[in-house]
């Protein structure tokens, strides 16, 4: 696997698969580890940087050469990259906004089937990531166990028989996971609920990110529900916790399209039309824009409004034409004004090929 190869796939979390795949896009499980042998990375030296990382190499290395990793596994040196990669390895979920603007020695790993990524020297030294698409928490915590454990046998973590396994941020110490869903909530923001379902959330220690996670906006209406604490909790606790809500969640959002089905069909039906109209023939369209009309036609196809176009294809979409993704795709670096233009022309191409004959009359 070479990173070209990124720009003509799809990852685990764009499959428009799994539980629930209407509304919920992807679980995620994340976790936050350090190595025993070497200081927290604000306190390292560049040297330390560059221990750290050739040790997880090793590691990655001594898996894949036992066979116990995917040969295909790719490891990628995030600070010989250049911005327009790693941008587009944050368009892609594969690293965090953090990892891609650090400095020093850093890298990440990454599944063929990007189920998991690692990210080496972001704010731990080790944060490992497993994606599924879907509501499949459970699911992925048991493949997150396997790979921590993976990992465990070639290095030693940083842990406290009293507070647990240490990570650089307070919040994270005890379990250091992060049990996160990403929703896609269109109903709820036309509705104009969605402001009081998050300040629901909140009272029961849930936050509430955008699509890129801690500090981004929402974008498409998709929104990222996760632990803020992880200390006094088990893994299992925590991921229950989740779950728990989730369903909730979900029918609200199901209850909120059955309302403007039923109480504004002609309105929803016209909103819908008119997105999917734009997106076919514009000849310009800046990615805010498109991402706000790929929600409306998501949820129209998943309302059946609209015949032959793929959930998995309106995923993708909403991918591929970031700023990054188009110009990786093109294969040249673009303005502003000229990425526009290049999207209207992605768009039209893909709409107009996967199906997509029209809006049903239902």
């Amino acid at each position: 696997m070479e990173f070209s190869d990124l720009t003509t796939s799809s990852g685990e979390w764009l499959r428009g698969a799994g539980p629930e795949s209407d509304i919920v896009i992807s679980s995620r499980i994340r976790l936050a580890r350090n190595l025993a042998d070497f200081p927290f990375l604000s306190r390292a030296t560049e040297a330390d940087r560059a221990a750290i990382e050739h040790s997880l190499q090793s590691c990655v290395a001594n898996l894949k050469s036992s066979q116990r990793l995917s040969e295909a596994t790719l490891y990628i040196n995030v600070g010989n990259l250049e911005h327009l990669d790693r941008q587009f390895l944050v368009e892609r979920q594969l690293i965090s906004r953090e990892h891609a603007d650090a400095n020093g020695a850093r890298a990440v790993v990454i599944d063929p089937a990007e189920k998991f990524s690692l990210m080496i020297n972001e704010e731990d030294h080790l944060r490992l990531q497993v994606m599924q698409s879907g509501l499949n928490l459970h699911s992925a915590w048991e493949q997150m166990t396997q790979l921590d454990d993976l990992i465990e046998e070639h290095v030693t973590y940083a842990f406290s028989e009293r507070l647990g396994y240490l990570t650089a941020c307070p919040t994270n110490v005890g379990t250091g996971i992060r049990v996160s869903v990403m929703l896609h909530l269109p109903g709820l923001v036309i509705t104009r609920q969605i402001e009081k379902v998050f300040k629901s959330l909140q009272k029961i220690n849930l936050a509430v990110r955008g699509l890129y996670g801690e500090g981004s906006q929402a974008m498409g209406d998709f929104y990222q529900i996760s632990n803020q604490i992880t200390l006094g909790l088990t893994e299992e606790e925590l991921i229950t916790k989740v779950a728990d809500i989730v369903p909730v969640l979900i029918e609200y959002e199901r209850q909120a399209r059955d309302f403007l089905i039923r109480e504004s069909h002609e309105t929803l039906h016209d909103r819908v039309s008119r997105a999917f109209g734009i997106l076919r023939t514009a000849q310009t369209i800046s990615s805010e824009e498109t991402m706000h009309l790929l929600s409306s036609v998501r949820m129209g196809v998943n309302l059946g409004l609209i015949g032959d176009l793929q959930i998995p294809t309106i995923n993708k979409l909403f991918i591929h034409t970031q700023p990054a993704h188009l110009q990786k795709i093109t294969g040249s670096e673009l303005d502003s004004n000229d990425r526009n233009i290049e999207r209207a022309s992605y768009l039209r191409r893909h709409l107009n090929a996967d199906g997509g004959n029209g809006t049903s009359q239902n």
